[in-house]
């Protein structure tokens, strides 16, 4: 085996590790779309919802994650449901993986402020390698065996408890990965997470955040802060809405960002966050970047709990 094979497969194995570091894809700003990792979350103050997102990852860091996401929700207020699609295209080295998941939750109206949300998920997962560049000869060949395009059926399953101001949720992702190996790439990943978050007439609200993330034998907290930002008007800022949000999170594993949203009109927000690794990928990377934009159908009446 010649000198380029060796280094190709040496780049092959550092990349297989990635993917197991990256196998729980993940947005900065799932605050703003907690659908994302729950499929229990409701916007039930809007007819749909959706988001579309695109995430660099370790940015000069070669063969880094590449994330493209799109969601989209549709409220039925009549039957206290929600149906949502979930599209992921997640690319890392020669790793191509594409889920698509369809969710179903459903409200328990407590009373007036009060809910509990229900959420089932359901996604077909697709797992490709890319290496039409590489050249083998044939008694090598079998060296890529266990680099075949695999596809599999995987299940979600969260519950939220919520009202205006705090949200409380705990979900379950990739419950078949307990139980079958097809796809090592995404393990049983499980989240707990709280969150409080302010709605009163001052010009700044703030929202406080906190979240608990496992999957497979690896452990991460995160912290997250934001300042909600209201710009007056000639009826002052009673009932104004957000014109713009900073905050900043930290994860544990050296890991701390920036997110800054604004609004574009009363329906579309733009949210953009960057974070930096402050561990021995930042010898080789200047960090992440990630764009968000949102668009939400607003419908009337407006609804007990309010995300935004």
């Amino acid at each position: 085996m010649n000198t380029k094979k060796v280094i190709f497969l040496f780049i092959l194995n550092v990349l297989s590790l990635l993917v197991v570091a990256q196998s729980d894809i993940r947005l900065n700003n799932y605050w703003v779309n907690t659908q994302y990792i729950n499929p229990a979350t409701i916007y039930d103050q809007y007819k749909a919802v959706f988001n579309m997102s695109a995430r660099k990852q370790w940015a000069g860091f070669p063969g880094a994650p590449t994330t493209f996401f799109a969601s989209g929700t549709t409220y039925f207020e009549n039957y206290h449901t929600q149906l949502g699609l979930i599209l992921v295209q997640d690319q890392i080295g020669y790793t191509s993986t594409t889920n698509v998941d369809l969710t179903y939750a459903y409200a328990v109206l407590f009373n007036q402020d009060w809910q509990l949300h229900l959420g089932l998920g359901g996604n077909f997962q697709s797992l490709n390698y890319n290496l039409g560049e590489v050249k083998l000869s044939e008694n090598e060949s079998g060296v890529l065996n266990r680099l075949k395009s695999k596809s599999t059926f995987n299940a979600d399953i969260g519950i939220e408890v919520t009202n205006k101001t705090f949200k409380l949720g705990t979900a379950s992702q990739n419950i078949f990965s307990l139980f079958t190996s097809v796809n090592n790439q995404q393990p049983n990943t499980n989240f707990l997470y709280g969150r409080y978050r302010e709605y009163n007439t001052d010009m700044i609200n703030m929202g406080y955040g906190i979240c608990g993330i496992q999957y497979s034998n690896f452990y991460q907290a995160e912290f997250n802060m934001t300042s909600y930002f209201k710009l007056p008007n000639r009826s002052g800022l009673e009932d104004h809405p957000d014109q713009f949000d900073l905050g900043v999170f930290y994860r544990t594993q050296s890991e701390a960002g920036l997110i800054f949203g604004f609004d574009l009109s009363e329906s579309i927000h733009v949210s953009y966050s960057y974070d930096y690794h402050f561990g021995g990928i930042s010898l080789n990377s200047f960090g992440t970047n990630e764009l968000m934009l949102t668009y939400n159908l607003t419908r009337e009446p407006m609804c007990h709990n309010c995300w935004r």
